[in-house]
């Protein structure tokens, strides 16, 4: 929850003048723009989910003790530091950037054709739900788009835990992953992700595009592109 804080504004804002600066609302500059901010916001996003999945090992199945190692996420991280340096709190770092680039890219991308096809403006009574909708779809697209890079990741940041290593790289993960269980194993979980993605997304999309309407006055609300609710990138 502290690190969504963050991740949120960083992406928003990333994306938002990211696409101010190439100038044009297309949906390949959409594409440029969501995938600068999916890169640039790994920063705060790869410690915050190694320290959610060591949180959430922490005395389950192999990695069970007598005695918890961590009292919360804020814990993990400074003994995670504490052991292993800088490098340990990266555990995972390139397979992040890896699914976040493209997937946030993607991201963006729906969102914007989804407003546009959907033909979501201010004054449509239906707007709301439409949002919602388009929200939900581009979540769903951007977990599909990159998933089995997320089933890796997860597997490199719990590596090493109870002090046993199987991996030596994202390579050898999946070489290994695949050996061990087929190709089922990068579809893994897919499912519950996805019924998250959809309601998760569909309010944080509404919630931003709502407020940034609302924020702004008749008078200095700029004109959108046709279809598009979304204010132009140059007003944010």
């Amino acid at each position: 929850m502290m690190g969504l804080t963050f991740i949120n504004a960083l992406v928003f804002g990333v994306q938002g003048n990211t696409l101010r600066a190439l100038g044009k609302d297309t949906p390949l500059n959409q594409f440029i723009a969501g995938s600068a901010a999916g890169a640039i916001q790994c920063v705060i996003c790869c410690p915050m989910e190694l320290a959610k999945t060591r949180m959430q090992l922490q005395g389950t199945g192999e990695y069970k003790l007598k005695t918890k190692n961590y009292k919360n996420s804020l814990d993990c991280l400074i003994k995670i530091y504490q052991k292993e340096g800088l490098r340990g709190i990266n555990r995972g770092m390139v397979s992040t950037f890896i699914r976040e680039t493209p997937s946030f890219g993607f991201y963006f991308l729906t969102y914007d054709c989804m407003t546009r096809y959907l033909g979501c403006e201010a004054e449509d009574s239906y707007v709301i739900p439409k949002l919602l909708f388009s929200g939900g779809m581009s979540g769903i697209v951007s977990w599909l788009s990159t998933y089995p890079m997320d089933v890796i990741k997860s597997r490199l940041q719990a590596d090493g835990v109870g002090g046993i290593t199987q991996y030596s790289g994202i390579l050898d993960c999946i070489r290994k992953s695949y050996r061990e269980e087929g190709w089922r194993v990068f579809t893994r979980g897919l499912t519950s992700t996805l019924l998250r993605a959809f309601p998760v997304n569909a309010a944080t999309f509404a919630t931003v595009t709502v407020f940034l309407m609302y924020m702004k006055s008749e008078d200095s609300l700029p004109e959108c592109e046709p279809g598009s609710v979304i204010p132009q990138p140059s007003s944010l």
